[in-house]
């Protein structure tokens, strides 16, 4: 068997071929479902499968398209126009004031910035603090690379917020980076100052480097949004990834930075060809111009925040399931632990909901009995809520039948 002579990581991965995934992102397992006419919650893609793509950018795209670089590479580490462009929303947005050709490294995408960005650090017997729930590929890229993940649990009661306490318990010897998704997917937490600065205090204390993963920091409600990195004492060890996908529905688009000081972009842009190779010239001329239409943000803001409204008015009264309102992005956290197997749940929904979802155990320890609900796919509310209300109904079926099963 050639998978015998595979690393561990890649011989036990389930890519659909063989067997069913239960990743959306894995196989094509997703598409098929769509074509089924099931009710697709479980992509973090906003609006998919309607138009999300802005009118200003669509003009910009298509004049990217005509200039005469568009089919050629850019620098493996981006446009340094866009790079400009980026500095200035970090010190607006981000309260970080960087040297654009020196502290940003354009990618494509998150998740491939989110690898390299961990990449310098980790390797065979490494140890990586995850808080958990979290994303699932915090894990994989560290198993990838011969690092062990090791996941802290996040608790609902607290907010999901972080308990440093219990965080530096599980620090040893080994531990060598912690990996923060701020603001959390899947419990869409925003960590307070609280639990920033008494991360900042930890990862000093015990000279941790930090990776944190701002996807989604966009949307944030109710709680302030604090870069890690821009804390005192931080930037000198923090690798902070970012996305154009989540905040402005690009995800097609494929763009991505990560931020980084001097000492540690030196070794990324040393490297970058070898790792991710160049992002797209087209995606990095049109998103020049990404921030010039305010509006685009405020629609996308207006929706998420309607979304996850109603989405906790739906569940938050079921008597036998929980979950708090979501603090950022187009995201849902249910707690179904008490209807049983959560794997199982998917799988019910799936056939009497015609909806699928995602099961929590794939976000680590923290996510055993939850499901990740998308809020933000689909252009029109109304599909939206209507999957939510059979969610719902199908989730009050599956409890009276376990409730029959008992007597």
């Amino acid at each position: 068997m050639i998978k015998d002579r595979m690393i561990k990581s890649f011989r036990e991965a389930n890519g659909g071929l063989f067997g069913v995934s239960e990743k959306a992102d894995v196989g094509t397992s997703y598409q098929e479902m769509a074509k089924r006419g099931v009710a697709l919650m479980g992509w973090a893609d906003p609006y998919m499968p309607d138009r999300s793509f802005p009118d200003h950018l669509k003009v910009a795209f298509l004049e990217a398209l005509e200039d005469p670089s568009a089919s050629h590479y850019t620098a493996p580490v981006g446009s340094s126009e866009l790079k400009q462009v980026i500095a200035e929303k970090l010190k607006k947005f981000n309260k970080l004031d960087v040297i654009a050709d020196r502290n940003i490294l354009i990618t494509p995408g998150s998740d491939s910035g989110l690898y390299l960005a961990i990449l310098p650090f980790i390797e065979k017997g490494d140890e990586v603090l995850i808080p958990s729930p979290s994303y699932p590929n915090n894990y994989t890229d560290v198993e990838i690379m011969g690092g062990k993940p090791v996941p802290v649990l996040l608790r609902e009661e607290d907010g999901y917020q972080l308990d440093i306490k219990v965080l530096e318990e599980k620090v040893t010897d080994r531990t060598k980076m912690l990996i923060l998704t701020h603001p959390n997917n899947p419990t869409t937490t925003v960590y307070n100052r609280r639990s920033l600065e008494g991360l900042r205090d930890l990862c000093v204390k015990h000279d941790l480097i930090l990776v944190c993963d701002q996807a989604f920091e966009d949307y944030t409600f109710e709680n302030e949004m604090i870069t890690p990195a821009s804390l005192e004492g931080m930037w000198e060890r923090t690798l902070s990834v970012f996305s154009y996908s989540k905040g402005f529905g690009l995800s097609g688009l494929r763009v991505g930075y990560i931020v980084a000081c001097d000492e540690i972009m030196d070794s990324l842009y040393a490297n970058a060809v070898a790792v991710i190779g160049a992002t797209s010239t087209i995606a990095q001329n049109a998103l020049l111009h990404v921030y010039e239409d305010p509006a685009v943000m405020e629609e996308f803001a207006k929706t998420f925040d309607r979304r996850r409204r109603k989405a906790y008015e739906i569940f938050k009264d079921e008597e036998k399931l929980s979950c708090t309102m979501p603090e950022s992005g187009f995201l849902f956290w249910l707690d179904v632990s008490k209807l049983g197997d959560s794997g199982k749940i998917v799988s019910y929904l799936l056939e009497k909901a015609n909806v699928s979802v995602n099961d929590g155990n794939n976000y680590g320890p923290g996510g055993k009995g939850h499901l990740r609900i998308v809020l933000g796919v689909y252009k029109d509310d109304e599909v939206v809520c209507d999957a939510l209300y059979r969610i719902r109904d199908a989730l009050r079926e599956y409890g009276k039948l376990k409730d029959e099963q008992k007597t």
